[in-house]
């Protein structure tokens, strides 16, 4: 059973993607935070096709933190409903992964 995750996001554009990403960092809620400036989105929102230019966060993370993760993505994010997908990384370089648990331990002091 894996307990590393990638975290899909999108947000309404990069200033708000590095704000995420910042508060993620800073909260120990990510180890790391890749941000694709802009992407083009299409989907349906309220019985239409919608088009929007968005940036793309990809989280690295663990599970026992993602609950928390959503709520403060949740919590700042402009959108009604944002986009918060959790996958499972089922392998990996075993020292990334490892590194990925360590980053997540708060630092004392």
């Amino acid at each position: 059973m894996s307990f590393a995750r990638v975290v899909l996001l999108t947000a309404q554009d990069q200033k708000q993607a590095e704000q995420i990403s910042k508060m993620l960092l800073e909260e120990h809620l990510a180890a790391c935070v890749n941000i694709i400036p802009q992407i083009l989105s299409r989907y349906w929102w309220q019985g239409k096709i919608e088009t929007a230019k968005e940036s793309l966060l990809i989280v690295k993370t663990k599970k026992s933190v993602l609950k928390q993760l959503i709520k403060k993505v949740r919590a700042i994010h402009s959108y009604t409903v944002p986009e918060i997908i959790a996958l499972p990384i089922e392998e990996g370089n075993p020292d990334y992964l490892n590194w990925i648990t360590e980053s997540l331990k708060p630092r004392k002091g």
